[in-house]
């Protein structure tokens, strides 16, 4: 949810709107030129792309997409939303269709390290273009369609600040919390429990081996589910109570009116949070290159994206093992 979508009236604080401006910039000036770089490196700096650069491709793509809308928030927020009530709606859906696309792409990044582990020989199917880009049309559609549900409630809203785009219009309380637990169950819970069960399965395995290029490997796209998930999960969090504040109007209205004050309150600084996500897995990346060695600036992101790819670590080591030793090197070094 972006920081102009509840129903507050205007910011608390001025320094809060203050503090949400300013991380809102900061992942703009950050996040565009390092999505950008990581779409470039891939694009342009990798002749073969396996399956995982494939993805954190798409992941950039989604990232940037989030990013690119920043700056009419940021000019919403310091003044008041000029752009109509189809802008609203349209910038809103861009952000939850790349949300979508985002936590189901880092689901699969993990579900390719688990598939490594129980089932190596599947990778050899994964692998294929045709496999890839399937699932990659699947994610975008199943995003495209869940994101497009926010589209009939979210509206503009005279507030003390102002026009915002900063409202929705639920006909019914039943409609408002269903919407809100299916954004929150299958945004953040179905794939953070997938994501959980995959990597407590891989880090059992990873905990008996030693090589540090498959322990760094893995600390890297752990590092960007966590970020995600951390970044998400106070989003997650003021739904939750949001939804607890409705179903209580009637029956506690006093409990439920407090609870309707934390949300109202909490919602710019979760939105804020959102972006950071979108903006920091560059950073991860760049970090995680500085330790690969290259004679190229530029190729060291690409060497990275190669080096994080089971399914073609698997190749090039079985290029260099006898038949009898491949089964076993395929179970055995290619958990992550």
């Amino acid at each position: 949810m972006t920081p102009s979508e509840e129903t507050d009236d205007h910011l608390p604080l001025s320094v809060a709107k203050i503090f949400v401006c300013f991380i809102l910039s900061l992942s703009f000036v950050l996040g565009i030129p390092g999505n950008s770089l990581v779409i470039w490196t891939i694009c342009t700096q990798m002749k073969k792309k396996p399956p995982t650069a494939v993805l954190i491709l798409h992941l950039a793509v989604a990232d940037l997409l989030v990013l690119l809308t920043l700056p009419i928030w940021i000019y919403s927020l310091a003044n008041q939303w000029l752009f109509g009530v189809s802008a609203c709606k349209g910038l809103v859906f861009v952000i939850y269709c790349s949300m979508y696309a985002s936590i189901f792409l880092i689901t699969c990044l993990s579900l390719e390290r688990f598939l490594a582990v129980i089932h190596p020989f599947a990778l050899q199917r994964w692998k294929k273009t045709t496999v890839i880009y399937l699932v990659i049309i699947i994610i975008w559609l199943f995003s495209i369609v869940l994101g497009s549900t926010v589209i009939p409630f979210q509206t503009t809203d005279e507030t003390h600040a102002g026009l915002q785009c900063a409202a929705r219009e639920y006909a019914t309380v039943s409609q408002e919390v269903i919407h809100l637990l299916s954004e929150t169950i299958l945004g953040f819970i179905v794939p953070f429990t997938i994501i959980s069960i995959c990597y407590i399965y891989v880090g059992k395995r990873i905990g008996v081996m030693a090589c540090p290029s498959k322990r760094r490997s893995a600390r890297l796209i752990t590092s960007v589910v966590v970020i995600f998930c951390l970044c998400w999960f106070p989003h997650h969090f003021i739904n939750l109570i949001t939804v607890i504040s409705v179903l209580m109007q009637d029956s506690i209205p006093e409990t439920a009116k407090a609870l309707e004050n934390i949300s109202n309150a909490g919602v710019w600084i979760a939105g804020a949070i959102i972006f950071i996500s979108s903006c920091i897995n560059p950073l991860l990346y760049a970090f995680a290159a500085r330790n690969i060695r290259s004679s190229a600036r530029f190729t060291k992101l690409s060497k990275l994206f190669e080096q994080v790819s089971p399914s073609e670590r698997q190749e090039s080591t079985q290029e260099t093992t006898s038949p009898n030793e491949k089964e076993e090197t395929l179970t055995s070094t290619e958990v992550i």
